[in-house]
């Protein structure tokens, strides 16, 4: 299985570590850390540098609760950040869900537009389908983050969740964009609960079922904090647990704050036998072909 990004063929028959870089003063666990680009460009050298194989640069924070950016605001915070990590050599992610900032990064060259709201925005399919070979990942959620942690009322969460990604997966393919562009997100910890995500984790190959690569964002959640007891400071052992919890049960790519322990945790995984939920591929095909 590949992902098909702008400048990248990624092979995805090892698990993808997607490096976090939040270019905000609000994110819940690393808000203000790397809210300049000269910073925040120090931290993409850096995750890189630790094995990340994807960098997802955000300029709006999506926490339960989280006020709304304007379209300037954002594209001042992200545009020089993303120039930036372009000339790194890993595929660059644009983590927003308005369409003006997905043709402002896009034309700019970015590998991969993250969306949160899988492209439901006005504008935002046609943004993506006139770049004929960028990489996307559709989310669920429900509402925004200031209302979403209020609308948990699910009768079967992954049966919910799948029936809304296989439709935003065929929205892009109405909108002529192909499969092989297309990542899936369930979005652990938005408009979920605790026993929602771990549910929606035991079950997640229902969701590999639809026939994409699955993208997992368990990273310092607060779902893991409900289970350890522990401060969002204090998660990187149920980070790391949790991320591979997901490629088990068949996740291609896990997005993480904390590059070098996982990469590291991956290495061990694989080594050990590495057993997902997906087929393994033949170790002779060529990996991150440029393109």
């Amino acid at each position: 299985m590949f992902w098909q990004t702008r400048r990248f063929r990624l092979d995805l028959s090892r698990p993808r570590v997607m490096g976090i870089v939040n270019v905000t003063p609000d994110s819940f666990s690393d808000g203000g850390q790397w809210a300049d680009s000269h910073t925040a460009l120090r931290h993409c050298e850096r995750l890189v540098a630790e094995g990340a194989d994807i960098l997802d640069i955000g300029g709006e924070s999506s926490r339960p609760g989280a006020q709304p950016l304007s379209v300037e605001d954002e594209l001042a915070r992200v545009l020089p950040v993303l120039q930036g990590a372009l000339s790194l050599g890993v595929p660059v992610s644009v983590d927003t869900f308005k369409p003006e900032v997905m043709r402002a990064a896009l034309d700019l060259g970015v590998d991969i537009v993250n969306d949160i709201h899988a492209l439901q925005r006005p504008g935002a399919l046609d943004a993506l389908a006139a770049h004929g070979s960028a990489g996307l990942c559709l989310m669920h959620m429900r509402g925004e983050p200031g209302t979403m942690q209020a609308l948990l009322d699910y009768q079967d969460v992954t049966a919910e969740v799948a029936a809304f990604l296989a439709s935003r997966a065929q929205a892009a393919r109405d909108a002529g964009i192909a499969a092989e562009r297309i990542v899936l997100d369930p979005g652990f910890g938005f408009a979920k609960s605790p026993q929602q995500n771990f549910q929606l984790l035991r079950e997640q190959m229902q969701l590999c079922a639809l026939g994409y690569p699955l993208l997992a964002g368990w990273s310092r959640k607060a779902s893991l904090g409900a289970v350890t007891g522990r401060a969002v400071s204090e998660r990187l052992a149920g980070s790391i647990a949790a991320a591979l919890a997901a490629v088990a049960h068949g996740a291609s790519i896990v997005r993480v704050h904390d590059v070098a322990p996982t990469v590291d945790a991956l290495k061990v995984w694989r080594a050990a036998g590495a057993p997902t939920g997906l087929p393994t591929q033949d170790k002779n095909s060529d990996e991150d072909k440029n393109t």
